[in-house]
């Protein structure tokens, strides 16, 4: 298989993405990076278990073997495999425990999950079509195919053997073979969605009119770094509301924030329901494409969370492709939406994922018809420009920018001085002014740091 190619990124679309947007052209080039990167991340995972030796490397070499006749038989399937979000996490994660498999020696305690890798080959050649048998121990009761989804296996115990099979018509089911009496064979669905029987997969929610559907995965064991294997068991009802708010928050993106609609439709792919209180959302670097968010409480809530963790995974994605800063430092940093201090790194993040949230609220001043609602978003747009423009501005007087960091910090800086120059009423800008008063308040509160000494 061939490996990953340099990628290069014209410098009008790493502009664009330094003023907070680049649209659904610079997605696509992020995606692409990704995908790439992680296939770089197979190889190393293939390399690092062939160090280990004994059945971790014969797991490895089956599987990346495996993952190449895919390849070769439909790239464009095997792109969809590992371009899920979970194929992040897995290979990732995998590496990093391969890492202290090979520090730690052979014991059996210490293990590395290679059927992770298994499972995403196995995946590519459902997708693709090649005919062939894996097999790999179980761990669970659940046998689950990354992008496609997996079925339980009621009564199966650790160490059984999970199989997957696709015959010669492309047609695959998965089966468990141990000395229980676990169920017979699941088939494999056409278009995998939403649970029926024993299956389970992600549920579709939106399926735009461009672009990839709009996923809501509570399924997937690997869809988030740090979720609970286990789904959180979301009933009928959960499921319509998260449909519903899905619909209408993709509307009132696409009606009246169209920058971040395109790359939405260009990028962002699953949902990640977590139950967590309040208006929580959180994105990862090794899972590009997905977001964790709580029970959203409103479309606009949702829209507005989506705008925001879509600012991280992008900058999460340019993070892997350049390095904006230099590394090492111990210096924290006040940042005017956390409640603790935050090295150079989350600062950068928050500044440009709250440039995002900047440009989410002036939109909505042209948009909310109602006093009440105008008045929230012209404090919450007064509050989250200024907020990130001193951000941008403790970045840019760090010292540890690269050139590329600079010109990245500048442009932002540029984009947050425009808005920072739009008219506010007073009172709306009082009332930001005063939130952000609060927060830092409570800051120095909370981290016993003298306002004096706040950078």
């Amino acid at each position: 298989m061939r490996g990953p190619v340099p990628l290069r990124v014209p410098g009008r679309l790493f502009t664009a993405l330094a003023t907070g947007g680049g649209g659904s052209d610079a997605l696509r080039l992020l995606a692409r990076a990704e995908h790439s990167r992680r296939l770089a991340c197979a190889l190393a995972v293939t390399r690092a278990a062939d160090e280990s030796g004994g059945e971790v490397a014969d797991a490895a070499t089956r599987a990346w073997e495996l993952l190449a006749a895919a390849h070769r038989a439909d790239p464009d399937a095997v792109a969809v495999v590992l371009s899920h979000p979970s194929a992040g996490t897995a290979l990732t994660g995998l590496l990093a425990r391969l890492d202290r498999f090979a520090e730690a020696g052979t014991g059996v305690a210490c293990a590395p999950p290679v059927h992770w890798f298994s499972a995403l080959a196995a995946a590519a050649a459902v997708r693709a079509g090649v005919p062939g048998r894996v097999r790999w121990p179980m761990t669970t009761d659940q046998v689950f195919l990354p992008s496609l989804g997996g079925a339980r296996f009621p009564g199966a115990r650790a160490g059984d053997l999970a199989e997957v099979v696709v015959d010669a018509g492309g047609a695959a089911r998965i089966g468990v073979a141990g000395p229980g009496s676990p169920p017979g064979p699941v088939e494999v669905p056409q278009v995998p969605s939403g649970p029926s029987g024993r299956w389970r997969a992600a549920h579709r929610l939106v399926v735009p009119d461009t672009g990839a559907p709009l996923l809501l995965d509570d399924a997937d064991p690997l869809r988030f770094p740090g979720v609970p294997e286990r789904p959180l068991g979301l009933t009928p009802g959960d499921l319509r509301w998260w449909e519903a708010t899905a619909r209408e928050a993709c509307r009132l993106l696409r009606d009246h924030h169209p920058g971040t609609y395109a790359e939405l439709v260009a990028g962002a792919r699953t949902l990640v329901p977590v139950d967590r209180p309040g208006s929580f959302s959180g994105s990862s670097a090794e899972a590009f494409g997905a977001m964790a968010l709580s029970r959203p409480r409103s479309a606009r809530g949702l829209a507005l969370s989506m705008a925001h963790e879509m600012q991280h995974g992008k900058f999460a994605a340019v993070l892997h492709l350049f390095d904006l800063f230099e590394p090492g430092g111990e210096e924290l940093y006040y940042a005017p939406w956390r409640p603790d201090p935050r090295p150079l790194l989350g600062l950068f993040h928050g500044a440009y994922a709250h440039l995002g949230v900047a440009e989410f609220w002036n939109r909505r001043r042209d948009v909310e018809q109602s006093p009440k609602e105008l008045a929230l978003a012209e404090a919450q747009f007064a509050r989250w420009r200024t907020g990130a423009r001193e951000a941008t501005e403790v970045l840019l007087a760090s010292g540890r920018l690269t050139a590329l960091g600079q010109h990245f910090a500048q442009t932002m800086l540029g984009t947050l001085d425009a808005l920072c120059r739009l008219p506010v009423p007073g009172e709306a800008r009082r009332r930001g002014m005063a939130l952000a008063a609060e927060h830092r308040a409570e800051w120095v509160r909370r981290n016993g740091v003298p306002e004096a000494q706040l950078i």
